[in-house]
């Protein structure tokens, strides 16, 4: 009769972590920072329809990295859960730090409790009246929440792409600068030197001054011509944008990680 095979606590959260961690690193790389008007989110996204940012609610936008099938199904029930919150309370009573906790719940309870992590990596900003009131929530996939500062990077080459970030990070800098300085930052994906332009990018901002919804996104040609600008008033191959539709799903540039 053989022996049951028996692993610790800790080799199994370390070897979860470790999984988790390898999947969400698979996929392309997402930015959000702060700029003059508000928060930008610019993903490294080829699909036109799976997104990695999305709406949650009026002040509220989320961006995810990692496996496309758990972190859509995360955004969903964000949208739902902010949905019925407002609706049974107040509008003004849906904030991005209870959505954060909500998310970290989640993704705690399936760390603990499942065999297999959830391979997504989440960012959950809420854009305030002024920059200081900003937040900007990372929820990782064992459910750890960290309010981030300024800006964030992460999946693929997160520590690369920070610190490329940090080069030209500006707070006050106007949204065609800091687009400029989020494609500089996604250009050093894994190490390489790439051109990035339109075709390879999702874009949208929370907008401080506009009314009600916040959320928008930048495409088509107004993102074309911005980015062109941005190129030409840059030292690298950047770009600037503003602006284009609402809402959207949450995504990845692959089936297993994005």
């Amino acid at each position: 009769m053989s022996m049951p095979f028996y692993v610790s606590p800790e080799q199994s959260m370390k070897d979860k972590a470790d999984y988790a961690r390898k999947g969400i690193a698979r996929g392309r790389s997402a930015v959000v920072l702060q700029y003059d008007g508000g928060i930008l989110f610019v993903a490294d996204n080829m699909s036109r329809t799976l997104h990695k940012i999305s709406e949650l609610y009026d002040r509220v936008a989320f961006a995810a990295v990692g496996r496309y099938n758990e972190f859509e199904n995360l955004r969903l029930g964000g949208v739902r859960y902010a949905d019925s919150h407002g609706y049974a309370y107040d509008r003004r009573d849906v904030t991005g730090r209870m959505l954060a906790n909500a998310y970290a719940q989640t993704l705690g309870t399936v760390f603990s409790e499942s065999n297999k992590p959830w391979e997504v990596e989440i960012v959950v900003a809420e854009v305030g009246d002024d920059a200081d009131t900003d937040q900007i929530y990372r929820i990782t996939f064992d459910g750890s929440v960290v309010d981030e500062k300024g800006l964030l990077a992460m999946g693929g080459s997160a520590d690369a792409v920070t610190a490329a970030l940090k080069e030209r990070f500006d707070p006050g800098a106007a949204l065609g600068e800091a687009l400029s300085a989020a494609m500089h930052a996604l250009a050093h994906e894994n190490g390489e030197r790439r051109e990035l332009d339109a075709a390879n990018l999702e874009v949208a901002v929370l907008e401080r001054a506009r009314e009600h919804r916040k959320f928008r996104r930048i495409q088509g040609a107004r993102l074309n011509r911005l980015i062109e600008e941005g190129r030409g008033s840059s030292p690298s191959p950047s770009g600037g944008a503003d602006s284009g539709g609402s809402d959207g799903e949450a995504s990845g540039d692959q089936e297993p990680s994005a």
